[in-house]
């Protein structure tokens, strides 16, 4: 029966699942290699010859190398890093507090407590832009040194005296608004840690922030891997936050390098391809490195329950 079954061939059911999705594949990543072509592409062959049409020059890195020096990309790239790698560590260990003593301890307000962080991602950013954006600029702190990464200078607090205009003020935001999604996340991986381990790891004599740094994080590996990779991506690819609470254009992150290569009365379509493609090796670099401990974190615990 079996044999007779696989002699007639595919279902047409399956034909066309497999046909739809083809087309949804092409359709997602033709962009992609449409803007891969067209970063290789001389803007002025494509202004006489037309986007559907092939270079009359060939290919060429030329649109690589003058967004490159023309953007500033590597001051850039550091100004981005500068704002999201701590955003991202402050992030998760903050979000791991919340979860661990939402899951791991039984109080009176537990739920609410994560609740409340969740509900804060409810909030959509545009709502508090204009009381956020006077509180920024009514906040003072600290002036404090700067660290130095080759030949650029970054102040950590602010040169100024206020919060507004300041690397230290976009990872705040940043933070605020990411650590509701990272407790939601470590909250339902962590309800899968047996409440014993901690009970017991207390009777020992263990402190809880002992608990929560030596038996819970590095349980917690994978889940933290795959938060970290998609909260690097959220805060790198930012450019909402940098223009409203940033007017310093050299403190900016590098979503906003591509608006500098913007003309008055001119966009280069093609140079700003290439500059998009630069911008993005970052995050694609992050997952590479962090692929297998990013699927494990989303597999682990389908399986449970």
């Amino acid at each position: 029966m079996s044999a007779i079954t696989s002699s007639r061939g595919p279902r047409p059911a399956r034909l066309v699942l497999h046909g739809f999705l083809i087309v949804m594949a092409l359709v997602w990543i033709f962009p992609l290699f449409w803007a891969i072509y067209s970063s290789l592409r001389p803007i002025s062959d494509t202004i006489q010859n037309g986007y559907l049409s092939w270079p009359s020059g060939g290919l060429s890195l030329v649109n690589y190398q003058t967004v490159w020096s023309q953007a500033d990309l590597p001051y850039y790239y550091a100004n981005t890093l500068v704002i999201a790698v701590p955003a991202v560590i402050l992030t998760l260990l903050l979000a791991s507090m919340v979860a661990f003593a939402c899951t791991q301890f039984s109080w009176r307000f537990n739920l609410a407590t994560l609740m409340i962080f969740t509900a804060g991602n409810l909030l959509p950013p545009q709502v508090i832009i204009v009381p956020l954006y006077r509180i920024y600029l009514n906040t003072p702190i600290p002036v404090w040194s700067s660290i130095d990464i080759g030949q650029f200078s970054f102040p950590i607090f602010s040169d100024r005296g206020l919060l507004y205009d300041q690397y230290i003020g976009i990872m705040l935001i940043h933070i605020v608004f990411q650590t509701g999604f990272a407790a939601f996340v470590l909250s339902n991986y962590m309800k899968t840690i047996s409440k014993e381990i901690t009970e017991s790891a207390i009777v020992d004599g263990a402190h809880v922030l002992r608990i929560w740094w030596n038996i819970v994080l590095p349980l917690c590996r994978p889940a933290l891997a795959a938060l970290g990779t998609l909260l690097f991506t959220f805060i790198y690819n930012d450019f909402f936050w940098a223009l409203i609470l940033i007017s310093t254009g050299a403190k900016r992150p590098i979503t906003s390098a591509l608006n500098n290569l913007q003309g008055e009365f001119f966009v280069n379509n093609n140079l700003i391809a290439a500059g998009a493609l630069l911008v993005a090796i970052p995050p694609v670099i992050a997952y590479m490195f962090l692929q297998k401990q990013f699927i494990a974190g989303l597999t682990l615990g389908s399986t449970k329950g």
